[in-house]
């Protein structure tokens, strides 16, 4: 056999903003939760179930830097990842085990205005320019950033 594959994609909203945290040595480790939302329509009571599950992430280094300072609670964002579990013994010496997603890396979709409506740098929202839809589906309002931890970062980065 060739091997194994611990891969993770997932378009959500986050549940509340990132908690942010830093090392002994200062690099940066951001948590935090998205949503994602099934839809499915019930022939039997001719209605729309929707199911929601919850995502717990894990995002280190420069990317929870990015995180910090742009995501906020309600926020869209696309998440490339893999699946990692840890165990423990809770205070009532329980095993406990919680799975996680680490983050290679991400990208916040929507305008500047997405989510509360905090934005993402500002309230002018700088060059933010709709783009129209040519599919008849949703898209993304500005083109979506890849963020990558190998890449350099400038203090600004533009959206």
């Amino acid at each position: 056999m060739a091997g194994s594959v611990n891969k993770v994609i997932l378009i959500g909203n986050l549940g509340k903003d990132p908690e942010v945290r830093a090392t002994q040595s200062g690099d940066k480790i951001a948590n935090m939760t998205i949503a994602t939302t099934e839809s499915r329509y019930n022939k039997a009571t001719g209605q729309r179930d929707e199911s929601t599950e919850w995502h717990r992430l894990v995002v280190f280094g420069k990317q929870a830097e990015v995180a910090e300072k742009f995501l906020k609670k309600g926020k869209s964002v696309y998440v490339e990842g893999r699946i990692q579990s840890r165990k423990w013994t809770d205070k009532e010496n329980q095993e406990r085990t919680q799975y996680e997603i680490i983050v290679d890396n991400f990208t916040m979709l929507g305008g500047p205005r997405d989510g509360d409506g905090a934005g993402m740098g500002g309230s002018s929202g700088g060059d933010y320019q709709p783009r129209q839809s040519t599919m008849g589906t949703t898209a993304p309002s500005v083109a979506p950033k890849k963020i990558s931890a190998e890449a350099p970062f400038d203090d600004e980065i533009p959206f």
